[in-house]
């Protein structure tokens, strides 16, 4: 079964948060935010189920990317 564009997409959206978390230094946000992606997707067959883990991942994520920019660019 091939994987169709929506399918594509829905993936990319849920591993939204690891993939953010890429850019950042510490090993420790990435390994959350890939868990939480993959809490995302085995919960994401009912309705709503993904959102908690989704948004917990990408508040890690984001302040992952915050702290390298700000220890990047201190003065």
């Amino acid at each position: 079964m091939p994987l169709t564009a929506a399918a594509a997409g829905s993936l990319l959206i849920v591993f939204l948060p690891f993939l953010l978390s890429l850019a950042g230094q510490a090993p420790m946000p990435k390994m959350l935010c890939f868990v939480s992606s993959l809490l995302a997707l085995l919960l994401s067959v009912e309705p709503y189920g993904a959102v908690m883990p989704w948004a917990t991942g990408m508040i890690i994520a984001v302040v992952s990317i915050l702290e390298r920019f700000r220890s990047s660019y201190s003065i």
